[in-house]
């Protein structure tokens, strides 16, 4: 049985369809990359999977059991949290509370409090205080990571995260996620970068047009395979 899968999974935003009959499976200590383009329905899987879309609830499945129509605040209570394209930090708060945010709603303990957020992303301890919009770019996806994890998740979905940062910067967060996979965290991850993407997962599923074109493990798909998934058969 798979940690969290999707079955035959739709989204529609009113009369606009962006998710066709999905379906991916994520393992208990994988990590998934989803690509593809703008527009591709990757963040409205996201968005599906962590409850702010609404859907038939046996289309999304953890531990088998049905979550498909579950508010956002039942599924992180369930173990699935997000960190949003744009990062959504509180602009009011300091990072020390936009951290502890995080820890709103969860139920019992876990590996991830304000110690073991501020071990892994040293930076934030020093900066506690400020204003979480003062912070860099980068430090401010660490503030919106540590967040999510503040809920001790049993599923971490990142939309996004590297988008608008340095290569050294992403390269600094990636280095994160070995450790947050250790404490018993599966990772789905949304990026365009799609090299970045190939180096940190197990497998990977390319959409398109609300579709999942291509599925497999990163050593085991051509550059041709991604092109026409990404793009089209006929693109070229």
């Amino acid at each position: 049985m798979a940690l969290l899968e999707t079955r035959k999974l739709t989204a529609f935003y009113r009369d606009f369809q962006a998710l066709f009959g999905v379906d991916i499976r994520l393992e208990e200590g994988e990590t998934l990359a989803i690509i593809g383009a703008n527009g591709a329905g990757k963040t409205t899987l996201l968005r599906s999977l962590s409850g702010l879309i609404t859907n038939q609830p046996g289309h999304i499945l953890l531990d088998g059991r049905p979550i498909g129509a579950m508010p956002a605040p039942d599924v992180v209570a369930q173990g699935i949290a997000m960190v949003p394209e744009g990062r959504k930090l509180f602009p009011s708060l300091t990072v020390e509370e936009n951290l502890q945010i995080g820890a709103y709603g969860r139920s019992g303990s876990g590996t991830w409090t304000l110690g073991t957020v501020y071990d892994l992303f040293p930076v934030l301890k020093e900066r506690r205080n400020s204003p979480g919009t003062a912070l860099s770019g980068g430090q401010q996806q660490m503030v919106a990571i540590g967040r999510a994890l503040m809920s001790n998740p049993r599923v971490l979905l990142c939309d996004e995260i590297s988008l608008g940062l340095a290569p050294v910067v992403i390269k600094d967060i990636y280095a994160a996620f070995p450790r947050i996979r250790e404490a018993g965290a599966s990772i789905i991850i949304v990026e365009q970068d799609i090299g970045q993407a190939l180096k940190v997962a197990d497998r990977v599923y390319c959409m398109m047009e609300g579709r999942i074109t291509l599925s497999g493990m990163p050593g085991a798909i051509s550059r041709d395979d991604i092109h026409a998934a990404y793009f089209g058969a006929h693109a070229r």
